[in-house]
């Protein structure tokens, strides 16, 4: 009977503690301004896992100047991963009002769902790319090899490590930027596909996506040479990681997009204030933050200010170069297109 009782008592407890918060949370929900705003507006950010440490630093910056000067809260809901495990889920249901991807192949996936306009490239400044980078060849300490260049990857004894373009949108940059290193300073795609496929040769590792690679290299010991992000490598050394690196002098300029996705901007009622997001993410402020966090800004005036960190490179070319994404995925990665294709003719040999 006494134990009865006492449950009596701590059910009526929890469900009036229960009620409490539901009455809280819908207070919290209901709270306005006096012109009739929401006092808090929640923003959901889907972005490639890099830039975490970035936007991290930045989010707070942007919400204080928003509430000074709009008197209104804003509080951040963040999803981080591979880019295009990030696409698929906004197109599955993730309802972020603002997408920050690796590459505009993943924003492209989104646009054709019909969440994104089909113009997303003109609606932010240099063509809505916020972030960029370049590849970069990492080697073991003191690079023992010599390995400057993207052709030293094909000399006799040399072996490395790239993640899978066919899984990894990071490893396409890097298949882009060999096949470019041929194509971009006068050779044919005949002589570009020759080079290509001698490369791939000398892979020794094909991991699914950029961190598994990294950790083949890192920490397996496999390979002579890594293929990744500048930014990553960057990223890497200042949490203590030791290891050589160089910037190949022909190389791929790594884009980065930013886009509102308008079907859950207007579904939410946040369009002004993430258009608002991305604008602060240009500004020499934000920009400088990515650059702390080993992205290459496209503030021009930021950039010059990091000049020792990001180095010019010689021949610089980009995705456009190349005919652009949907020329490009179909030409190189496409289900039996040039990289299977590759593959094949190379287990064949």
């Amino acid at each position: 009977m006494v134990s009865w009782w006492r449950f009596r008592v701590w059910f009526s407890l929890f469900l009036l503690a229960v009620g409490l918060s539901g009455l809280t949370a819908a207070c919290q929900l209901q709270a306005t301004l006096p012109d009739g705003r929401p006092a808090q507006v929640n923003l959901t950010l889907s972005s490639f896992a890099v830039t975490q440490k970035a936007h991290e630093a930045i989010m707070p910056l942007f919400a204080a100047q928003w509430e000074h000067d709009h008197q209104q809260k804003v509080r951040f809901r963040t999803s981080y991963g591979p880019s295009g495990s990030q696409s698929r889920a906004v197109i599955d249901g993730l309802e972020a009002d603002i997408v920050h991807f690796s590459l505009g192949l993943d924003v492209d996936r989104i646009a054709k769902a019909g969440l994104i306009r089909p113009d997303w490239a003109n609606q932010a400044p240099h063509n809505s790319i916020v972030t960029t980078s370049v590849c970069a060849l990492i080697t073991r300490q003191g690079n023992p090899k010599n390995l400057q260049t993207w052709q030293d990857l094909t000399r006799q004894g040399v072996t490395f490590v790239t993640a899978n373009p066919k899984t990894s949108g990071a490893a396409r940059w890097n298949f882009l930027a060999l096949w470019g290193s041929v194509t971009q300073t006068g050779g044919t795609p005949e002589q570009a596909k020759q080079f290509v496929t001698e490369a791939l040769r000398h892979v020794v590792a094909l991991p699914r996506d950029g961190r598994e690679a990294t950790d083949a290299f890192l920490k397996q010991g496999q390979g002579d040479a890594l293929i990744n992000y500048e930014n990553e490598v960057i990223l890497a050394r200042q949490k203590g990681q030791s290891f050589s690196y160089t910037i190949p002098p022909v190389n791929i300029l790594i884009e980065n997009p930013i886009a509102l996705v308008d079907k859950y901007v207007d579904k939410h009622g946040t369009r002004e204030v993430a258009q608002a997001y991305i604008d602060f993410l240009y500004t020499p402020q934000a920009q400088e933050i990515f650059a702390q966090y080993g992205f290459r800004p496209v503030d021009p005036a930021v950039l010059a200010a990091h000049q020792q960190e990001f180095p010019p490179v010689p021949t610089l070319f980009t995705v456009a170069d190349l005919g652009g994404w949907e020329k490009v995925q179909a030409q190189f990665f496409a289900n039996g297109a040039l990289f299977d294709q590759i593959q094949q003719q190379n287990r064949a040999s």
